[in-house]
């Protein structure tokens, strides 16, 4: 019985065996499968190498925020959230003093930036507020010559002569690309009596420079050497970040605009970031005026003065600034500039910028340049919406008021302007 289960299960087995060698011999010949294929990988882009210029919502990476404030100034209160906006008191000017350098400790940082983002906070002296200014400037020159003479006058300043004794006791910090760091307290004592004692930091990296100051009695109380590692430390952090960004979105070249038809109205003219219709920035004055044909010329009023240009009708105007000292055009306003020979032509009959024309009100230009600055000069009585480009290249609209809170404030005048073309403060 179980040898006849036995064979049973053999011929099973070899009929089973058969069938699967049949069917193997009639399947198809089975098909090699293909590697999966590797998707190409992206070249990883070279780091951007190109100038550290900052704009716009870029000036917010170089804030600090309250707590890093109060930790690096004594008797800091209450902290305003930052704002793109800047308070100028003047143009520069004041007392001279010993040596002529020291007088850069005194000047508005901001005289000559293009942008800005501020912070203010209460401080335990009445009615003396602290500040920290982010302060965008045309280019990275322009901003390493004003950080020179605050490093030069950190060093030559320790003891000098302002009306009186004063003295700059301060600490540096050096970075990465060019960084560099001072702070120090700043005392003033005039023979007549009354002074000013100040903490005062800056900061350079690119176009940017940063200043903190904050009034204070008695003797300084202020870590400089701590104040100037934290600028530093937050400059680094901010030009690695501009160099991401620039790296994944590479800066478009300046595009050229079509060449405008100087024989067309005015009003069809538009400002680009190289000129007001067929009138360019930084060419020569002669030829600039040649570029308008059958415009009537005003001539400047003073030697370096600016040039008008008026259309054959009469009903648009166009002035032209030089570069001081030289002959090459610097800017280009259309509307009130605050000058002798202002004309209040109608907004209509003037070039315009991106749609923007003198007599929108100022929420207009906002729309169409974000992320600018709203400036008040306070010794003139000017406000103004200010944007520019990485290159430099400033339009400033001015305005009949504040714009703070006021989208309503109306544009008076557009002005053009290359900065980079603007000469650097000189003290001393």
């Amino acid at each position: 019985m179980s040898q006849k289960l036995s064979v049973g299960k053999s011929v099973i087995g070899a009929l089973a065996v058969g069938v699967l060698v049949a069917l193997a011999g009639c399947a198809p010949t089975p098909q090699s499968t293909p590697e999966p294929s590797t998707a190409p990988v992206a070249p990883t882009p070279d780091p951007y190498a190109g100038p550290i210029a900052f704009v716009g919502d870029e000036l917010d990476w170089f804030l600090l925020s309250a707590d890093e404030i109060a930790a690096m100034l004594p008797d800091v209160g209450e902290v305003s959230p930052a704002v793109s906006s800047l308070i100028q008191v003047s143009d520069g000017g004041g007392p001279e003093p010993v040596p002529a350098i020291c007088s850069a400790l005194a000047a508005e940082t901001s005289l000559g930036s293009i942008g800005a983002r501020s912070v203010t906070w209460t401080t335990a002296e009445e009615g003396s507020d602290g500040w920290l200014h982010v302060l965008q400037f045309a280019d990275e020159e322009a901003a390493k010559a004003r950080m020179d003479q605050y490093v030069d006058a950190a060093a030559q300043c320790v003891e000098f002569e302002f009306g009186g004794p004063a003295t700059f006791a301060s600490s540096t910090a050096e970075g990465d690309g060019g960084i560099r760091a001072l702070a120090g307290s700043l005392i003033i004592t005039y023979s007549t009596g009354g002074g000013h004692s100040l903490y005062k930091s800056y900061v350079s990296v690119g176009n940017v420079i940063v200043e903190v100051w904050q009034p204070f009695t008695g003797e300084p109380a202020f870590d400089a050497e701590a104040a100037a590692a934290l600028l530093r430390d937050r400059a680094e952090e901010a030009r690695r970040m501009l160099i991401d960004e620039l790296t994944a979105n590479p800066p478009a070249p300046v595009d050229t605009p079509a060449a405008a038809d100087p024989a067309a109205p005015w009003s069809a003219w538009q400002i680009t970031p190289v000129g007001v219709g067929p009138v360019q920035l930084g060419v020569e004055l002669d030829e600039a005026i040649a570029a308008a044909p059958g415009a009537r010329i005003q001539e400047p009023e003073w030697e370096g003065g600016p040039t008008r240009l008026i259309a054959a009708d009469d009903s648009a105007s166009l002035l032209l600034e030089t570069q001081e000292g030289g002959t090459l055009v610097s800017a280009l306003t259309v509307g009130i500039a605050n000058t002798v020979g202002d004309r209040s032509d109608d907004g209509a009959a003037l070039p315009s910028a991106d749609g923007v024309k003198v007599g929108d009100p100022v929420s207009v230009a906002v729309a169409a340049f974000p992320e600018g600055t709203d400036l008040r000069i306070v010794s003139s009585g000017e406000y103004f919406y200010e944007w520019s480009t990485r290159e430099g290249v400033t339009l400033r609209f001015r305005l009949d008021r504040d714009s703070v809170g006021d989208d309503g404030a109306v544009i008076t005048g557009i002005t053009l302007e290359d900065a980079t073309l603007r000469n650097a403060l000189i003290f001393g």
